[in-house]
């Protein structure tokens, strides 16, 4: 076929299978070989330790290639198993660096033969279950707030994901890391989930994003009841834990919900053990008691920012969501409560 106005040609297949239409999942299969992510796996996640079906590395690493490829729940596996080429794809990267040995041990655990590429959603959704500890349900209170404690799985997750941080860091040489904190209103219709303060059904994940290194360092997932600030001091703290080696200065970045005396005063008086003092821009609602302390603040401590900054705030009406704006003019170097009025 000719080629048209754009530079290209269109062409015609004749072949019936073999093909994909993922093949951009392979860069991220190819860069978590070079990270090691699954021998990372294998070291810290201990769900899957019987000799049969699905390994940790391949649980995970479908559970990754599903949210890369914009799925939303685990039936859409079914998408990525219908896949030809991809499934071959998986094939060859699966065997990659493995021994003769390692692949009759990896045959030896399907009895009848494997027969997919990737884990049905019914095995992945058992699978995801085991993340979760039935017992720390007991200790809920109804209409309290209340964040399970993590089980050894759930820990072994963060280790991962913190021995991937430390080999990007390792090739950005990022010595510096600002840490924005900010929990998120996802709305749902689950038969369990609980109200949120909008009024509506939701989960509210508190997630840790290293801003230079464009990366999530820690997430939580929370009920829609659990304030924003609930914890943060923790979370703060479990956040820094993961930080690799390298990193030397840390700098927080909250809303309102982090306007705490605690977290503030932790991060300016420098009680971290590791990186000391921790500056911070942290937001703080305009009550009558903030009004009183700024006004004692004396003038020559006020600094103008350099150029215009904005604030934005998502406000959710019966209009719709928007997006709103307010100027920031001014700021204090440091102001750190004694009490939160």
């Amino acid at each position: 076929m000719q080629q048209g106005v754009l530079p290209f040609q269109y062409g015609t297949e004749h072949r019936a299978g073999g093909m994909t239409g993922l093949s951009g999942l392979a860069v991220y299969l190819e860069m978590a070989d070079a990270m090691g992510l699954g021998e990372s796996i294998r070291r810290y996640v201990k769900v899957k330790e019987g000799g049969q079906g699905w390994t940790d590395r391949q649980m995970v690493t479908a559970l990754v290639l599903l949210n890369l490829a914009g799925g939303e729940g685990v039936d859409d596996l079914r998408v990525l198993e219908g896949d030809e080429g991809l499934g071959r794809m998986l094939g060859r990267v699966e065997t990659h660096r493995q021994r003769a040995c390692e692949r009759r041990e990896e045959g030896s655990r399907w009895r009848g033969g494997r027969r997919r590429s990737v884990p049905s959603p019914s095995a992945v959704f058992r699978y995801l279950g085991r993340f979760h500890d039935p017992v720390q349900e007991e200790a809920r209170q109804p209409h309290t707030a209340f964040i399970p404690a993590p089980n050894g799985a759930l820990r072994g997750l963060g280790k991962v994901n913190a021995e991937m941080m430390s080999f990007v860091r390792d090739h950005l040489e990022q010595e510096q890391a600002t840490l924005d904190m900010d929990a998120t209103l996802i709305e749902t219709y689950k038969q369990e989930a609980l109200y949120c303060y909008q009024g509506y059904k939701a989960y509210q994940p508190m997630v840790t994003y290293w801003v230079e290194a464009d990366l999530v360092v820690h997430s939580e997932l929370r009920d829609g009841n659990v304030p924003a600030g609930f914890e943060q001091l923790r979370v703060l703290r479990e956040s820094l834990a993961h930080l690799p080696e390298g990193v030397v200065k840390v700098m927080l970045r909250s809303d309102t919900a982090g306007y705490q005396v605690e977290l503030l005063r932790y991060c300016a008086e420098g009680r971290d053990e590791r990186f000391g003092v921790i500056e911070f821009a942290v937001g703080a609602d305009v009550t009558e008691g903030f009004k009183r302390a700024a006004a004692e603040v004396e003038e020559s401590q006020w600094l103008r920012c350099p150029g215009w900054w904005g604030s934005w705030r998502w406000r959710r009406n019966r209009s719709g969501p928007r997006w709103t704006s307010c100027p920031i003019d001014w700021l204090i170097p440091r102001m750190i409560p004694t009490t939160v009025s």
